[in-house]
């Protein structure tokens, strides 16, 4: 037996022997991760240091601030988003105990990003743990020293059978997809995901596939395009642009594009310096390969700033580029680096054309001080998200659901959206065995007094949850009664 086999036998028989049901379990499972967060906080500094160059208050900022959020959330929470949930009845149901009932899936294998490879792989692990799950882990294999991380300590925190880490490359993914799991989520590049989603149908197994694509930002020439520069530098060049809801191309009128580009060179000069590489706050391509293809993707562009490179450091500079137009090389895929094109069109129609000609993206950004036109963007486009006048920070609420559309992505997570993403949503009604003369309506022989009878009270609806306890059970009493007793008379 292989070890990934052996992980996912271990997790299921763990689930079901009945481990995760109780509350106060996953209440102190959710307590330990938290603590591994806490007391580990030096060995995932350290990690990402060496992954991706960030810095000790950047790991906090990028990473594991959120995700403590989503942590004291889910407990905070969880008996809220564990209740039944009661749906509008109509009068022939309004007696009977109507509702929804989360219930745990099962083992969900949760497949990790390299980018963020703290938070992208332990925010749906927070979401797992609270639904009830067992959840197999399995950290990115790019991000070396945080997968290797994940391995060694988070067992010392959560249940070892329950919660394993399954480290590897491509084959031991492989090997994992070829297992049953109740559930998969994936976070990376589309073309995996298809892999993960073709392996998934072979068991039927549903997926949650956060991806990521070319999300546009559209500049409008009447707005304060200093402050839209600050916010689009801020977004495209955090994590060395190494964000899948990064702007990855800025879209506008021939008329501000100097403009932008010049507002662009200083607020990069402003947040790195003019010698990005040297800077503690500027981070690293994550390897080798990821430099090459994003060196060969500036081919054909002109450089406006920036374009600096040390392949032995996988070194790029802050790079803005011009002359694009949707053809060239750096429009052909996801950047996924720092390299921001800049390309020019006519007006807003052009814009939205531009964008609609193309996959559904993560997130649409408009830079805009007119609300019709930032309207225009929402009621013509569709996209994962749309953001108005900043960049990333709709990640931040956990109240939204974060999540792809079409080639962008499918199902969506953060808060109770997590929670919910990873329950089996069951639904339920539960009656008495009494009143079984107004059953006769459904009875043979199907007459037309019947059916009419059948009309008004399957298609009103009564929401029992606006009334009050006692205005309730007078109301069930009284309307159960009067049917009853017309029943009776015609029938």
């Amino acid at each position: 037996m292989s070890r990934e086999q052996l992980a996912v036998e271990r997790a299921r028989a763990s689930f079901q022997s009945g481990t995760t049901k109780p509350l106060a379990f996953r209440i102190q499972q959710l307590n330990r991760l938290q603590c591994f967060i806490s007391e580990r906080r030096s060995d995932i500094e350290d990690a990402l240091k060496r992954d991706l160059n960030r810095t000790a208050n950047g790991t906090v900022l990028y990473e594991t601030l959120l995700l403590e959020g989503e942590i004291q959330l889910a407990i905070d929470k969880m008996a809220e988003w564990t209740a039944p949930r009661p749906v509008e009845k109509n009068l022939l149901t309004m007696a009977d105990d109507v509702f929804v009932q989360p219930e745990p899936l099962g083992v969900v294998l949760i497949i990790g990003a390299w980018n963020y490879p703290w938070a992208l792989t332990l925010q749906p692990l927070v979401g797992a743990i609270a639904a009830g799950n067992a959840a197999v882990i399995k950290p990115s294999e790019i991000s070396f020293h945080s997968a290797q991380v994940l391995e060694q300590l988070l067992p010392l925190y959560l249940h070892k059978d329950l919660y394993p880490v399954v480290t590897g490359g491509a084959s031991e993914t492989q090997e994992l997809l070829k297992l049953k799991f109740d559930h998969i989520f994936y976070t990376g590049s589309s073309t995996v995901g298809r892999v993960v989603m073709e392996a998934a149908a072979q068991h039927l197994t549903p997926v949650t596939l956060e991806l990521g694509g070319k999300s546009p930002c559209y500049i409008d020439k009447n707005c304060d395009i200093r402050i839209a520069c600050r916010r689009i530098t801020w977004g495209k060049f955090s994590n060395c642009g190494q964000t899948c809801i990064a702007p990855d191309y800025v879209l506008c009128e021939p008329s501000i594009q100097e403009q932008v580009v010049e507002e662009l060179k200083k607020s990069i000069k402003e947040f790195y310096t003019d010698d990005p590489k040297s800077f503690e706050d500027y981070g690293r391509i994550i390897n080798v390969r990821h430099h090459q293809r994003l060196m060969s993707m500036m081919e054909g562009s002109t450089v406006a700033y920036g374009g600096d490179s040390d392949e032995s450091q996988c070194y790029i500079a802050p790079t803005v580029l011009k002359d694009v137009t949707g053809e060239s090389k750096v429009m052909k895929q996801e950047i996924f680096g720092p390299l921001l094109p800049v390309i020019t069109v006519s007006d807003a129609d052009q814009a939205l054309d531009f964008i609609n000609e193309r996959g559904k993206p993560l997130v649409i950004y408009v830079f805009s001080n007119n609300n019709k036109l930032i309207k225009r963007f929402l009621a013509e486009t569709s996209s994962g998200a749309l953001l108005a006048n900043d960049c990333l920070v709709h990640y931040s609420v956990t109240a939204l659901p974060f999540g792809g559309v079409g080639s962008s992505g499918m199902g969506t997570y953060h808060g109770r959206h997590t929670f919910d993403q990873l329950s089996h949503m069951r639904s339920c009604l539960i009656r008495k065995l009494n009143m079984e003369v107004a059953n006769n309506l459904r009875y043979p022989p199907h007459t037309d007094k019947k059916l009419s009878w059948a009309r008004l009270l399957l298609l009103k609806k009564f929401n029992l949850g606006q009334l009050g306890r006692m205005v309730l059970l007078a109301i069930t009493a009284g309307v159960a009664a009067y049917v009853v007793k017309l029943l009776k008379e015609r029938y």
